[in-house]
């Protein structure tokens, strides 16, 4: 097997320092501490930071609309947490923020920032009933009749903006390095299970001109998909496909099957199980690729793909985590797949890319 990272080393670097009552602290008042955040994203806090250069709180105040007291609170929480830095009598952001809102990622870290609040907050107070019962008791506090969130989104036309949102910009945050890392030369078409909005195939087709793509999508997403393909000018590259990859049989003539954020929802039994229909839809020396976050194999991290963890298993569908590459190895080569490989995305997200083939026939 190949891999581009060094698990041992990675795991040291990440390693967690011994948890102290500070700490404690911390996780105890968390959802706390993510209001704070949400709060100053709403708010505009640290564009208004940026435009106007340290301010004192009165300035704040102003600025934003608040009464003192509620500027007082969101400034002492702001603080604390780190965000924002206090010197002599002026606010202004964290070196981190500052850093980061000179790049693209600003705005996708806020969409992140929204999907936390308006798709994943709620339905995390049924964490421990999704543990009890194995199963995403959380669901329930979202209004609809699908069997799982994506089949409830167009019911809920907010949530849906905000997740597609949040999609887009999640796996932007790494698919530069899909498009830079996954060696499509020799591919003719590549079919998209799950796709969303297109982002991944989007950017697939734009890195690889030659590239024909499939996105299969169900019909509720259908309208929005190929209103992002118009609108990214990638119509004769890129096709919709609408289905539903449990439920129907994959098209034929792909040589490589791409799942983009997929196996973090559903069970093992159920990813192998989709591993087995691509299997049985590739060519011989065909391709599949799994790309999202990753847990390492050792159980004990990243903190993100821990955390991201709880939203999978209180709210989507009835299976899923933030899985370790060693896992999805396990469905790969249960499925029939050979010669797995490792891609590990750079960043602050957890991201990673398996490819394994179809092997040929002696």
């Amino acid at each position: 097997m190949t891999t581009t990272l060094n698990t041992l080393e990675r795991a040291k670097a990440s390693a967690p320092a011994p948890l102290d009552m500070e700490r404690l602290s911390w996780i105890l008042f968390g959802h706390a501490a993510f209001q704070y955040l949400n709060a100053a994203s709403e708010l505009g806090l640290f564009e208004l930071l940026e435009r106007r250069g340290p301010l004192r709180g009165e300035e704040v105040r102003r600025h934003l609309g608040l009464e003192a007291r509620a500027a007082d609170i969101l400034l002492l929480g702001c603080t604390a947490l780190g965000l924002t830095v206090k010197k002599r009598d002026r606010y202004d952001r964290a070196d981190v923020v500052a850093d980061l809102m000179e790049t693209d990622d600003w705005e996708r870290f806020k969409h992140t920032v929204a999907f936390e609040q308006y798709v994943v907050y709620e339905g995390q107070a049924d964490f421990t009933a999704s543990l009890r019962a194995n199963s995403n008791v959380g669901l329930r506090r979202v209004r609809g009749t699908g069997r799982d969130l994506y089949h409830r989104l167009s019911e809920n036309p907010h949530m849906e903006q905000v997740f597609y949102r949040y999609m887009r910009a999640w796996s932007e945050l790494a698919n530069r390095h899909l498009a830079e890392a996954l060696d499509l030369s020799g591919a003719g078409r590549l079919l998209d299970c799950g796709g969303g909005d297109g982002v991944n195939a989007i950017a697939l087709a734009k890195a690889n001109p030659r590239l024909k793509v499939g996105v299969l999508e169900i019909e509720a997403v259908e309208t929005l998909l190929n209103k992002r393909i118009a609108e990214e000018g990638v119509t004769e590259q890129v096709s919709v496909i609408p289905g539903d990859m449990f439920a129907d049989a994959f098209p034929p003539g792909f040589d490589v099957i791409l799942f983009a954020h997929q196996f973090v929802i559903w069970t093992l039994e159920e990813n192998t199980a989709l591993l087995r229909k691509a299997y049985g839809a590739l060519p011989e020396g065909g391709k599949v690729v799994i790309f999202n976050s990753m847990s390492n194999d050792a159980g004990d991290g990243p903190v993100v793909a821990a955390l991201d963890s709880v939203y999978f298993a209180s709210l989507p569908a009835e299976g899923g985590m933030i899985y370790s590459w060693a896992q999805h190895e396990d469905c790969l080569r249960a499925a029939g797949f050979t010669g797995v490989e490792r891609i590990a995305c750079p960043g602050w997200t957890p991201h990673g890319i398996l490819v394994a083939t179809k092997k040929p026939r002696p």
